[in-house]
This record gives C-alpha cells, structure tokens and sequence, in this order.
C-alpha cells in the first residue's frame, strides 16, 4: 500500500527522492498549483517577502549530491531558490508523483493504515503517512491590549516594502524576518521603530570574503556545543560588537542553543540612528504605543514579525494526542520525526536550528526509510529502536530545544542521524 507524503516543499521533495530510491510506493499532496512551499513566493502559505535571500549559503543549504550553480550568488535570492527546488524535483523524476492542487482536510488512522480526505470531499486509504507541511503558516498572533487606529499585520502578509512609504513604522520581533523587515522599511518609511522582548545573538553572512557557515561544516574537529558557543561568541563580539552596544537586550542564552540573526545591515542602521529601539508594547491607543517603559510613539503601521505557530490542520485534537504526542505548542516525537506509537505516521522538516539546511530534511527522509527497511527486514534492529523512542518521548523535553520544543544543533543532530540509519542498516 502507499505511502502519502502531505506537502511538496524542501521536506516532502526530500521525502519523495528517499522513498523513490528505497523502493517505497508514495504520492506527495500538494496543495498548490506548484512545487516550493515556503518559497513559492505568492502563495497563500508562504511568509516569503520580495526582498528575501537564504540566511545559510548555498552550499550549506542545497542538498548534498544537488549542488546550487557556481556563478549564484552565495546566498540567493528567493526566486533562484524556487527554481532550484524546481530542477531538483524535475532531476530526480518527481514530479509525476506530485498531486497538485489538492488539499488534505482530514486524516485518520484506520485498523490497516490511514483515511485521508481531501478538498474534494474524497478519501483514500494509505498504509501511512508522512506528514512534511512545514511550520511556517499559521501567524503567531500577541494579544495586545487597546485597540489601534493604524494598520496592524502580520509579517507573514508583507511582501513589498513599498506599504512603508513616508509612514511611521513599528517592527515587533527580533528573529531574522524581523531583522530584515525592518531594514526594507528603512528605505521607505519616514521613521522606524524596533520593539524587541528579549536579546539575540548577531552572525554576519561573511567572513574574510567567504559565507560565515562555511567552517562549521567543513571542520573536521567540532567542539560540544558549549564550548563552541562561548568561543564564537567571543569572536562575533570582537567582529562585529555585542548587541548591547547598539540598544539591544544582552542575549541570556548561548549562540548556539537559538537560531542567531544573520543580518549584520539592521547593525549598522542602527548604529546610524535610522531605527529606533523599543522595549515591548504595552498597550495600544488610537494611533499611539505605549510601550512597557511608558515611552509613547505615534505610529501609522505595527508589523508583527512575531513568528509561528506549529499546527496540523487535517489532524483533530484526539489524534494530535493519542497518534502525534502533542505535547503544546508541538509534538513531543524522537528526533522530531517518531512519535510514541508505531503508527506509520512520522514528520519530515520540523526542526529549528541554524545550519541543518536541506540535507538535514533529507537524512530525515533517509531515517524513516532505514526504520521502514528494518521493521521489515531487521526487526529485532527495529524493535530496540522502539525503545528508545518510547523512553525519549516519555522524558521531558530537553532545556535546549527553544521555545516551540523543536530546537536542534545541527552538528548534533546530523551526526544522531548518521548513526542511527547505520545501526538500523
């Protein structure tokens, strides 16, 4: 029986090519008129912006044996992306196990398999389910209390910085779309304003003339993540100066235990006083903010660069708990790809963490092929790796896994991959 894979962006493209090469049947859901999720630039589910770029190079992010082309830029733009997306699925033969322009609204376990049913009110019956439609859909909404008079929208709305012009602008968020945003409106709008909640550390995209997450992955010796998190910080405050000395908060983790920004332009905007920092809102009143200092700003747009949330849509409450270990705001799963129970279903792409890029989606893929094979093959192998997964979804989820729970260290976690599909073999 089939294998239903439900998305077709980074993730399930990796998927599609595992399964493909492991010999598993599968169809990946789409339901766009494309491939690309996120950078399907346009589409109702995607955050991606005009001015977007990749945060990691090229070379960290295109998948292993599919490299981007040598004369790109190292960090491309959106639209390069996407079609690097398309020559990678076209390469590898994808496409006609793709079904666009098909959603799937419901999916429930059955005694044999899985029921999915889709827009067109018609259901089909898999022997599992991978489910690869990413995180970055559904806004992360603050209730702020009073009411404004102004534009209030979310980043996931902004596509051109051409909504800024000759206005007054807040920002609220201090991840990397925040960061970017706020230097597009720099250009546009008569003043800006950067209301942040908590420190981030700051990485540029180049040292000495080459991409700045180059080194990390071509080291042959890796420090713990500790020790490289100290040591590198002192590097980038040397490089580039600590956050603090541009009025932001003093970051209270470690470089390495949160995404970092890779924006070193909102610095230096900063520095020439073309944004304004802010602490958090406080409250909302016709067209001013009061912020939690007692500062008052008149604004006449609040963009709220203020993140996601992780949900399932074509999954209810009962199976979020009893099939995906919903543990709020995400699954509690091993490696964020296994749940408790062996149900054929499994996530592909739910991970945060600088530097995993694609060939982290596609070890992934390759680990849920490695468990499959084994369970078939090896089930001794398979029902020792059933232990573990119990025994880490019965354990509280690590300090270091941030604040949606789905954190990883990239060399870590590629490494726990690499070994596991080889104890699994």
């Amino acid at each position: 029986m089939t294998f239903l894979v439900i998305g077709a962006g980074p993730a399930g493209l990796a998927t599609a090519r595992v399964f493909k090469e492991a010999g598993l049947p599968f169809e990946v859901v789409e339901r766009h008129a494309e491939i690309g999720g996120q950078w399907l630039y346009g589409a109702a589910s995607s955050g991606v912006y005009a001015s977007t770029h990749l945060i990691s190079s090229k070379t960290t992010t295109a998948f292993a044996d599919y490299p981007m082309p040598e004369d790109w830029p190292a960090y491309p733009h959106h639209a390069q992306v996407l079609d690097y997306l398309k020559s990678y699925a076209r390469h590898f033969g994808l496409y006609p196990s793709i079904r666009f322009n098909r959603t799937v609204t419901h999916v429930a376990r059955q005694a044999d398999g899985w029921q999915a049913t889709f827009d067109d009110a018609t259901s089909h019956d898999y022997e599992g389910v991978v489910i690869a439609n990413g995180h970055l859909t559904d806004p992360e909404l603050p209730q702020i209390p009073g009411s404004f008079s102004g534009e209030l929208m979310h980043s996931k709305t902004y596509k051109n910085a051409a909504i800024f012009d000759g206005k007054r602008v807040l920002i609220v968020g201090m991840g990397n779309t925040g960061c970017d945003i706020a230097v597009d409106a720099v250009h546009r709008a008569s003043k800006v304003l950067w209301s942040v909640r908590t420190g981030n550390h700051f990485t540029p995209k180049f040292l000495a003339g080459k991409p700045a997450d180059e080194a990390s992955h071509k080291a042959k010796f890796v420090l713990p993540r500790r020790l490289r998190s100290i040591l590198h910080e002192a590097v980038l405050r040397f490089v580039i100066g600590a956050p603090e000395k541009f009025g932001l908060p003093r970051p209270a983790h470690r470089l390495y235990d949160r995404t970092p920004v890779v924006n070193s332009l909102v610095l230096q905007h900063l520095g020439q006083g073309d944004i304004q920092v802010r602490p958090p809102i406080e409250e909302l009143d016709g067209n001013r903010v009061i912020f939690t200092d007692g500062r008052t700003d008149e604004v006449d747009l609040v963009l709220l660069a203020t993140g996601y949330r992780i949900t399932f849509p074509f999954l209810d409450e009962t199976a979020l708990a009893s099939e995906l270990n919903w543990q709020a705001p995400a699954p509690h799963l091993h490696l964020n790809i296994f749940p408790p129970t062996d149900n054929n279903l499994f996530v592909v792409g739910m991970i945060e963490g600088a530097g995993i890029g694609w060939p982290g989606r596609d070890l992934q893929a390759r680990t849920v092929a490695a468990y499959l094979a084994a369970r078939r093959d090896a089930p001794d192998k398979a029902r020792a790796f059933r232990r573990d997964i119990a025994r880490h979804c019965v354990a509280p989820r690590p300090k270091d896994a941030g604040p949606h729970g789905i954190f990883i260290d990239f060399i870590d976690y590629k490494r726990a991959l690499g070994k596991l599909i080889e104890q699994l073999s």
